[in-house]
This record gives C-alpha cells, structure tokens and sequence, in this order.
C-alpha cells in the first residue's frame, strides 16, 4: 500500500520540535513563549520558515481581511500554536480557512496542554491529489 502522509519527514520533525519545547518550558506561559523558542528549534535544525505570515482575503480584487499564519513552514506546513487542554471547533475552523486562503494542502494546529502537546493534522480537502 502505498503511504500517502503529506510531507511526512517534515511534519514528524515539526511535531518533534514541539515536544522538546514542551519538555523544555512546561505548560503556563502565554503562545508568544511556545512562539518564541519554536524558532530556536527552526534555526537549530535549519527548516525555513516565516512567522506571522499575512495573508489577504479579497473578493472581486477587493481586500476585506488578513489572517496572520503562526508559521510558514518550508513554504509548506501551516503550523498554528494555542494553549489549553482542547482544541475548540472556532480552532479547527481558523486553520481551515487559513488553508482555504492559501491553498495549501497542510496545517498543524498544536495545543501546549497540561498533559503535554497535542496537535492535530488538517488537510485542505480542496488541494489533495
């Protein structure tokens, strides 16, 4: 059978790299934290990458919003960071959206928990070959 994961070797990584900032910090700080010492581990295992990423949304050539990505990950990955013990269907329907608006094909939505990370794999249904 054939193994269809999207980018598999850099979504094992990027979920790695979460768990060491996890087992480094522990849970209570605020996103900006789990933020901030992601990117030591982007930079240590040179991945590209770019933070809160803009995003337009237009509608007849027109912009009527912006959604800030997390992450960018190798021009790939969306990567969204929370803090809580859930992810909450409001989550869940930012990171669809955000795949919606780039047509990208990925997104990691993580949660920093009392129990440890929790992440979740989102696909945009729309981009799948």
């Amino acid at each position: 059978m054939e193994d269809k994961v999207i980018y598999k070797e850099l979504s094992y990584l990027i979920v790695g790299m979460l768990f060491e900032v996890y087992n480094n910090l522990g849970y209570g700080y605020q996103e900006k934290i789990y933020e901030r010492a992601l990117e030591k581990y982007f930079i240590k295992n040179k991945i590209k990458y770019k933070r809160q990423v803009p995003y337009k949304i237009a509608i007849n050539n027109q912009v009527i919003g912006k959604y800030y990505l997390d992450y960018l990950v190798d021009d790939k990955i969306i990567l969204e960071l929370k803090k809580g013990n859930y992810f909450s269907k409001k989550n869940i329907e930012q990171v669809k959206g955000y795949l919606k608006a780039t047509s990208l094909k990925l997104a990691i939505l993580a949660t920093f928990s009392t129990k440890g990370i929790r992440h979740f794999r989102i696909l945009n249904p729309n981009n799948i070959k």
